[in-house]
């Protein structure tokens, strides 16, 4: 099952790339992302996984799974073995390489239409390449996603909408709830630390 990564037909037995407008190493990461994701798949049907994303930066190649409920460390070592032995096999990325296999974690990025349409209803964190009303910052829930198009709704109320394309970097915003009170005077009040109520009762019964 693939979710949030788009697979172009035969992206396996796909051609070398002709570079219009875009540096040459920015295209080969992309078909090299585009084999690797069509490679896995298969690999991973039987898992009831999803590839959420699949990331070259440098020499370090990672692939994100997903499921409902979260994925667990169990579910990692089995991937990650099943892509070891494929990628041996049929050597889909050119070079040196470590490959990284894990979950999007809890802020997960944002890349893709795909990932943006599984965020509506999740606040996030927005910066965009171009102002968007004199702004490149935003802070949001997505409730919307139409046509490559995002629209955020921000806590005053006011919308605000962007192209997926003029996206810099995006991230979903867990709330971790509130911080926990410090206690160091609580702790006082109980007896302070076991060393000292240790001393005391050694000093009451001699």
């Amino acid at each position: 099952m693939i979710s949030g990564f788009r697979i172009p037909e035969q992206a396996w037995a796909m051609p070398a790339p002709l570079f219009w407008g875009r540096s040459p190493e920015v295209s080969e990461m992309s078909v090299t992302t585009e084999r690797v994701a069509a490679l896995v798949a298969p690999l991973l049907e039987d898992l009831d996984v999803e590839i959420y994303d699949v990331e070259q930066a440098g020499a370090i190649l990672r692939v994100m799974l997903d499921r409902p409920g979260g994925v667990d460390l169990e579910l990692i070592s089995e991937a990650t073995r099943r892509i070891s032995r494929a990628f041996d096999e049929h050597e889909p990325v050119s070079g040196s390489y470590t490959l990284e296999v894990s979950s999007p974690g809890l802020e997960r990025r944002l890349r893709t239409t795909e990932h943006f349409e599984r965020a509506v209803g999740s606040p996030v964190a927005v910066k965009t390449r171009v102002e968007i009303e004199g702004e490149r910052r935003f802070n949001g829930t997505v409730t919307s996603v139409d046509a490559g198009t995002v629209t955020l709704t921000m806590e005053d109320g006011t919308t605000c909408s962007f192209a997926v394309a003029d996206v810099d970097k995006a991230r979903t915003v867990f709330n971790w709830g509130p911080t926990p009170k410090q206690g160091g005077k609580q702790g006082s009040k109980q007896g302070g630390s076991a060393q000292q109520r240790q001393a005391q009762k050694q000093s009451e019964a001699s």
